[in-house]
């Protein structure tokens, strides 16, 4: 869209609330100023009007007492009606006429009201303020085709003053006649008023650029606030929020924003440092066995025992492959992707996949689910599910039962793995610190989820989640329960 609204749209995106702020106090200030000038005019066409009404009223008195002296032609006029016209309108200038304000008090005050006249002639000496027939006039066409407007200056009229003054110029038989009314000033109530709006109209102005002022100073603090915190949180330190209530409330939508992104940065930051402390942690369990078999592999004295130890060493290797196999999904970008996912559905499908390898091991299944969803991530959920199963098949004895349920709960969802193996080593569970040169993966016989459980328990964690393990006797029960 082009065009001055276009332009507007363009100027206004490039300013600043303060700017804003003092534009708007200018253009009050202005709209107040053009108010006055405006109705200012207005009110003195009406002051014209009025004095002009009183000038023809004044105009029509005179012709009336002239009587019919007023229409002798040009041609009949002698120097003995030349100085009677001369010496009635003398009487009637300081006669009984009615006037708002005599000549000395307009003088005096400035206010009008006092009548001026003009007579003249074809013959002898005219008569009045000889000033209104040379006078430099504007024709008030709204009031009337023989009514003027005319300024006289100080020293006409009134000595220190200037006056404005509305006349009716016309001809009465042989007769030049001009009648004027001095126009009233604004006055004192009116000049109150103007000083009045004046005033606002500063004050107004004053009050919009202190407005200006305040509103950058305070935008300067929030905007303060909000990178002092960005810079800490680039520097590792989560511990300082912008404020949202004591800021500028232009910027609270942004305050509350950078506050829930530094919350979940701090959350994401805190899961994958902790997810790789615990991955760490399990790392050197496998390497350190491997390393211990493969040195004793040198020293064994039968084939059989070089076999077992170099068969344990792979299994070791094999099972680090796969935990950073698995530290390398929690990398990966579809980790960070959120979406409704069916649990119950996820169950059932990890369960179909692992029949095949319970029916060879003798192991049945049993899967109890009701409707159960999570917001989360498919693959991660089905990794750590997947690792849960195929532990529980993995150490479940021949004819044992392994449970696989989904269910919602009063505050959220969980799912478990329960399965009738040798148990887990609580202290193990809870990701205590192992013996690195452990000799085999499940030693006296407690089952070992091994690399796979902390990388379960960084996926609940991801999810919002918490993971327990208790024992089933016999067996191990594993709960993964998820809030709302």
């Amino acid at each position: 869209m082009t065009g001055p609204l276009s332009g507007l749209r363009g100027w206004l995106s490039g300013r600043t609330s303060a700017q804003m702020s003092v534009a708007v106090a200018v253009l009050a200030a202005l709209a107040l100023s053009g108010s006055v000038v405006i109705t200012g005019q207005a009110v003195r066409a009406d002051q014209r009007q009025k004095a002009a009404l009183v000038a023809l009223a004044d105009y029509a008195a005179m012709v009336d007492k002239l009587g019919v002296q007023a229409w002798v032609g040009a041609d009949q006029v002698t120097e003995a009606d030349a100085a009677y016209f001369s010496a009635w309108l003398t009487a009637f200038q300081s006669g009984p006429v009615q006037e708002d304000r005599t000549l000395e008090e307009v003088c005096r005050t400035g206010r009008g009201g006092a009548g001026v006249r003009f007579i003249r002639a074809p013959s002898g000496k005219p008569a009045g303020l000889a000033a209104l027939e040379d006078a430099k006039t504007r024709r008030l066409n709204s009031l009337g085709d023989d009514v003027y407007v005319a300024g006289l200056p100080a020293g006409t009229l009134c000595p220190r003053r200037d006056v404005e003054v509305v006349v009716v110029k016309r001809q009465a038989g042989a007769l030049e006649i001009i009648v004027g009314r001095v126009v009233d000033r604004s006055g004192e109530a009116w000049g109150r008023a103007v000083l009045i709006v004046g005033l606002s109209g500063l004050l107004i102005l004053i009050s919009g650029l202190m407005a200006a002022v305040f509103a950058r100073h305070r935008l300067g603090l929030a905007l303060g606030e909000v990178s002092a915190s960005l810079d800490r949180a680039a520097m590792g330190d989560f511990s300082r929020r912008p404020p949202v209530d004591d800021i500028a409330p232009e910027l609270r939508p942004l305050s509350v924003r950078v506050n829930a992104t530094l919350d979940r940065l701090e959350e994401l930051l805190g899961w994958l440092r902790d997810s790789s402390d615990q991955l760490a942690h399990d790392f050197r369990t496998p390497l350190a066995r491997a390393t211990a078999r493969l040195e004793r592999l040198e020293e064994a004295d039968t084939p059989e025992e070089r076999a077992r130890l170099a068969r344990l060493a792979g299994d070791d290797l094999r099972h680090l492959t796969r935990a950073m196999n698995e530290t390398l999904a929690l990398r990966d970008g579809s980790a960070w992707v959120f979406e409704r996912v069916q649990l119950d559905e996820l169950v059932t499908a990890t369960a179909e996949l692992y029949e095949p390898l319970a029916d060879t091991k003798g192991v049945r299944l049993v899967v109890e689910v009701e409707p159960a969803s999570v917001l989360g991530v498919r693959t991660l959920l089905q990794r750590a599910l997947t690792n849960l199963v195929d532990n529980a098949v993995k150490f479940s004895p021949e004819g044992g039962v392994v449970t696989l349920r989904a269910n919602p709960t009063a505050t959220g969802v969980e799912v478990s793995i329960a399965d009738q193996g040798p148990g887990m080593d609580p202290a193990r569970a809870r990701g205590a610190v192992e013996n690195a040169a452990e000799e085999d993966p499940a030693p006296n016989g407690i089952e070992s989820h091994g690399m796979g459980l902390p990388f379960v328990r960084a996926v609940v964690r991801r999810h919002g989640g918490v993971l327990t393990i208790d024992d089933a006797v016999p067996g191990a029960i594993v709960t993964a329960r998820f809030s709302r």
